[in-house]
């Protein structure tokens, strides 16, 4: 689908020098002299670099419609993570490079959604929030502030996490898994 220059919003992805990018941040510019243009900044899905670009309003790009399926996440298998196709059965292996840090946070069965485009995935999203286990924390010192000292803690997963000083270890907590912060305590 083509879209103007001026039509060009952030989260939207589009197809630029053969090429998907994703929008990050656009800047609509109206100087005093010319036409008025868009300012974009993208980053490109499939090697990850970025790149700055001017769109006038009428310049034409083609925006792309990503699919978004679905998987199960089933376990890891040296470097790659293997999920299911909900729908299909169908197994996708993805390199844990691919979904990065955030790889910590999978459960076994956990529902994530990826998005394909033309078969091929482009990118994942895990749930917003997980819960998990405080393995080691720091006890808690009397006379310590309350305003605002939070303490380190080890997770279950083996991620490193702020928790509030309340939290002792054995606890199962609300962790936001974009952020890697403490939430709140699981019921």
């Amino acid at each position: 689908m083509k879209i103007n220059g001026n039509q060009i919003k952030p989260g939207m992805v589009l197809e630029h020098n053969a090429s998907l990018w994703a929008v990050v941040k656009t800047d609509h510019v109206k100087p005093g002299k010319g036409g008025a243009f868009a300012q974009v900044e993208m980053k490109n899905l499939l090697n990850g670099s970025k790149l700055n670009e001017r769109f006038r309003s009428a310049d034409t790009v083609e925006r792309v419609r990503l699919e978004q399926k679905d998987f199960q996440y089933l376990y890891e298998q040296g470097e790659m993570l293997i999920f299911m196709d909900n729908e299909t059965y169908e197994q996708l292996e993805l390199a844990k490079d691919f979904v990065g840090e955030r790889a910590a946070f999978l459960q076994d069965g956990m529902t994530v959604t990826v998005e394909l485009h033309e078969d091929k995935p482009i990118g994942i999203s895990l749930p917003d929030q997980v819960v998990l286990e405080v393995m080691e924390a720091e006890p808690v010192v009397k006379g310590q502030t309350a305003a605002s000292s939070y303490k380190p803690a080890i997770l279950d997963n083996g991620v490193r996490c702020m928790v509030p000083p309340f939290v002792s270890v054995g606890e199962k907590i609300i962790v936001d898994t974009n952020e890697i912060t403490y939430l709140r305590r699981a019921d």
